[in-house]
């Protein structure tokens, strides 16, 4: 039988998805604009360097894409022939000679893959830019891997190509995106002095910003009312775990609602999100397991079952003590007081196994809430309740 899927467009959460707004990147999208601003006005007096940097998940191809969609839109209202040009150095091994072929094909799509040296390929792809008197962003995502491969040489001639053309219009500027400026120290001064002059630095996502873009996904992605702020919450708080990482995050996202999809499901539940999670990073080592106390094995359990049964992202302290005290009465053992369970969450968190933080509740103060992030429910209680019978 049928059933209806939870996505209402799961290629909102495609990795190569850009959407029409960045949430917390408009002020580096709006810094991009204004260095590249003289393309709409006078593009043959000039030519821009530029670099964005960040970890891994901070948005820097969203960010370099969104700026080429929105800059292109521009230069078409002014009837200006421009391309904006995005490729990823480590697909083409770093060489220059497979970037620059790349991007002559965007105007020669038949040019021959053999029988020309680097030099000839940009000397075609200038005089071609010539001919059709057209302008080029070229955007090199990675470009770590060609500073690894190419050295400082051939990154200098780069960014020196109108010292080459001598009265010539100038037609090719350069967005160069990388993990870690660090990578540009490798390359000697005349080279460095050359490219950087302008750098973005994406800081990581902290978890307000994490939620705001996840929550925006949700809406673009997903049917109504299928994916609760518990999950939302779940995802941040696993992202936060990894850096900050949004890519981490929406892929985990797209994950959740596969599997809840898989199960035939009506919403993505928490549960989804810990087996998706498990799929990319195995958390749950049964050493791990094995080291812990019978009574810290009996609060997990407990935990463990509030997850599995009432499908929730988090719970209480106090509810997790009473589920525990219902374990040890079918064990047959005398619940340990208050102070001894938190031993336990504070070994249990340090093992990644729970996670705590302290939640507001009204005017009454605060309070310890805890979540199973990353093990599903169902597999846990299984290898609990096989622990546990081997240690009677």
């Amino acid at each position: 039988m049928f059933h209806k899927s939870v996505f209402k467009d799961e290629t909102k959460l495609d990795i190569n998805y850009v959407p029409p707004r960045l949430p917390h990147r408009e002020k580096e999208r709006r810094l991009l604009m204004e260095f590249f601003n003289f393309l709409l006005h006078f593009p043959e007096r000039m030519t821009q360097r530029v670099i964005i940097t960040g970890d891994v998940g901070t948005g820097k191809t969203a960010l370099a894409r969104r700026f080429g969609a929105d800059i292109t839109l521009e230069a078409n209202k002014k009837s200006l022939k421009f391309r904006f040009i995005h490729i990823n150095c480590r697909e083409y091994r770093g060489k220059l000679f497979f970037v620059l072929q790349h991007a002559l094909t965007v105007f020669r799509p038949t040019f021959p893959s053999r029988g020309y040296s680097t030099e000839e390929v940009l000397r075609t792809l200038m005089q071609i830019l010539d001919e059709e008197d057209a302008y080029v962003i070229l955007t090199l995502d990675e470009f770590d891997t060609l500073i690894e491969k190419e050295g400082s040489e051939t990154v200098y001639s780069l960014t020196r190509l109108q010292e080459m053309r001598a009265g010539k219009p100038q037609r090719i500027s350069l967005l160069c995106i990388l993990r870690d400026l660090r990578a540009v120290e490798k390359l000697d001064a005349s080279a460095r002095s050359t490219l950087q002059r302008n750098v973005i630095n994406l800081e990581r996502y902290d978890k307000l910003q994490l939620k705001t873009i996840l929550s925006e996904r949700v809406a673009m992605a997903f049917e109504p009312n299928v994916v609760g702020e518990d999950v939302v919450d779940l995802v941040t708080e696993l992202a936060v775990s990894e850096s900050g990482n949004a890519r981490f995050a929406i892929e985990l996202l797209w994950r959740a609602g596969k599997y809840a999809d898989a199960e035939n499901m009506d919403e993505v539940e928490p549960e989804c999100v810990r087996e998706a999670v498990s799929s990319i990073i195995p958390t749950l080592r049964k050493s791990e397991l094995s080291s812990l106390g019978r009574h810290e094995k009996l609060f997990l359990l407990g935990a463990v079952r509030i997850f599995k049964d009432c499908q929730k992202g988090y719970a209480s302290l106090s509810d997790v003590e009473k589920a525990y005290t219902v374990v040890c009465e079918e064990y047959g053992e005398k619940p340990n007081s208050h102070t001894q369970l938190w031993n336990y969450v504070q070994l249990l968190s340090a093992l990644g196994i729970l996670k705590t933080e302290v939640a507001s509740i009204g005017t009454r103060g605060r309070s310890t809430r805890i979540s199973l992030p990353a093990v599903p429910a169902t597999q846990l209680e299984k290898e609990l309740t096989t622990a546990l019978e081997r240690d009677e």
